[in-house]
């Protein structure tokens, strides 16, 4: 007789290295391995988290500078928009 298993009743295992379903979020980025690369590249990241800063904070005062309101569309804007649409079919 058999001894063991036979290869057909055994269940395949599943790798936990490929489940992921969704991909990672940001950009798929090589670290560089030159020492004038690295700099080079610290010195960019740095930059463009003071740029993103800068920008956040003139929005940020931009809108607190004045009243803030929610404007709703005005009736006669969305009225000729949709008689368009229907001359258009």
């Amino acid at each position: 007789m058999v001894q063991g298993k036979s290869k057909l009743a055994q269940k395949q295992k599943t790798s936990n290295r490929h489940v992921r379903k969704d991909p990672k979020k940001g950009a798929r980025v090589i670290p560089p391995k030159k020492p004038l690369a690295i700099s080079t590249a610290k010195i960019k990241k740095n930059l463009s988290a003071k740029i993103n800063n800068s920008i956040e904070q003139q929005v940020v005062s931009a809108a607190s500078s004045g009243k803030l309101t929610i404007l709703k569309p005005s009736p006669q804007s969305t009225g000729p928009a949709n008689s368009n649409q229907k001359d258009k079919k």
